[in-house]
């Protein structure tokens, strides 16, 4: 239910507290799941299985598997045919009469994990009772305390979109960050807590002022999370740039970057699913000088890549709009695109390609064909080149929908090819989503 054991209490109470759990001690927390596991067994010892049940039929329309796929089911469609209150809870069951874990989004629907073979169909069940505990395996939140990032992570990938605090300092990031990870375990929390640790910062100070300079960088590395301590790290360079998949409008070829966002709302917080609404200032894009761009960005459980929602608002004309990743110097070339196939990939060599870093695969893909191009700078941006592009159009009053992220050398991508092959089967299942039936 926790993150690593090295998260803060703060921590525990967030995860817990964003879930409706109330339990911030490992004691409750024991309690409480036995408590959960005994009212199910009693659910299902006093009747359960007679009670009333919806059946739940995914069909897999492609010759390829699809393992542990994100299904969504209007919410109201289980309580109107349970004919439950709105108080009442259900619980989702697999064919080998399994529990499986869900999730309510704030947008009114139950989520879960599913897993069907080339070409079948499978059935849930779903009757009301009382669900089982669920570990929280996605999570996110503002950062004050590091210029106002907002950062989320799941059980594959973490990233970051930096804040209103950042854009005053005056440094230029428009595009999404990414940090690497190694391991299923929540980690990010406890790495802003060692890079921005006050007492081994002042330690590092006063030995620096010492002239121990070496025993000041050691403890530097130590607690930086630029530094693979076991489970990742920050190795990602985004500068003035769309980095790892950032949406912008481009009338006239011209990007128009969008800077730090200026409001933000976590809309859904795990166990399954973090959703994060961002609001943008207003933009001049030819005519129209007060365009407002809203981003909603999800991340699901065993995803690599957050689904994401652009509109504009006070947009007047059609316009172009393009995700892009930045290319870096150290692979100029290591770009594959496919317009047909509605994919762009990039293998970035990281921040320091000496280093043993790994690379760092960044994506995105889309849902109907796009163009596919690169576009280099005039001058480079430090040792960004330019990017590689997918452009669409963009119609006012309507969404342009997405999908970015990334993968690392060093959790499950050990060549470019594996992160191609990814994104293209990625691409098949978002134009061709799973048929869902439900029916009593």
């Amino acid at each position: 239910l926790l993150a690593s054991s090295a998260a803060s209490d703060v921590y525990k109470r967030q995860v817990l507290s964003q879930n409706d759990f109330l339990v911030i001690d490992k004691d409750n927390i024991m309690r409480k799941t036995l408590f959960a596991a005994a009212a199910c067994a009693t659910v299902l010892w006093t009747g359960c299985s007679k009670s009333e049940s919806v059946t739940v039929t995914i069909a897999n329309p492609l010759a390829i598997e699809r393992t542990g796929e994100m299904v969504e089911i209007p919410v109201n469609d289980i309580y109107t045919q349970l004919n439950l209150s709105d108080t009442a809870q259900f619980v989702i069951y697999d064919e080998k009469a399994q529990e499986v874990p869900y999730q309510l989004t704030y947008d009114e629907k139950v989520i879960f994990p599913v897993s069907i073979a080339s070409k079948a169909s499978v059935n849930y069940t779903v009757q009301q009772g009382t669900p089982s505990l669920v570990n929280a395996v996605v999570y996110g939140r503002c950062y004050p305390e590091r210029l106002d990032d907002i950062a989320w992570e799941n059980d594959r990938a973490a990233y970051r979109a930096y804040g209103p605090a950042l854009q005053k300092s005056g440094e230029k990031a428009y595009g999404y960050d990414v940090f690497t990870k190694s391991v299923e375990e929540l980690v990010v929390e406890d790495r802003y807590a060692m890079e921005l640790d006050s007492a081994s910062r002042a330690e590092i100070k006063a030995l620096r002022e010492a002239g121990k300079k070496e025993e000041a960088d050691s403890l530097s590395r130590a607690i930086s999370y630029h530094i693979d301590h076991g489970n990742g790290m920050d190795c990602y360079a985004v500068g003035p740039t769309l980095g790892g998949g950032t949406a912008a409008l481009m009338p006239d070829s011209a990007i128009v970057y969008p800077y730090c966002y200026k409001d933000y709302e976590i809309l859904d917080n795990g166990p399954l699913r973090f959703t994060v609404k961002l609001v943008f200032n207003p933009l001049v894009v030819k005519n129209d000088s007060n365009v407002v761009e809203t981003r909603i960005i999800q991340l699901d459980k065993g995803s690599q890549l957050n689904k994401t929602t652009v509109s504009y608002e006070y947009l007047t004309q059609a316009t172009p709009v393009a995700a892009g990743l930045v290319l870096h110097a150290a692979n100029p070339e290591g770009y594959a695109y496919d317009a047909a196939k509605g994919y762009i990939s990039y293998a970035d060599p990281t921040t320091n390609a000496e280093a043993g870093n790994g690379i760092v695969y960044v994506g995105a893909v889309f849902p109907a064909s796009v163009q596919t191009t690169t576009q280099l700078f005039e001058k480079p941006a430090g040792d960004a080149l330019g990017h590689v592009l997918s452009i669409s159009t963009y119609e006012p009053g309507n969404d342009f929908v997405y999908y970015w992220g990334s993968g690392w050398s060093k959790y499950g991508f050990e060549k470019a090819e594996d992160w191609t092959n990814y994104l293209k089967d990625y691409a098949e299942k978002v134009r061709n989503p799973l048929v869902v039936t439900v029916q009593k």
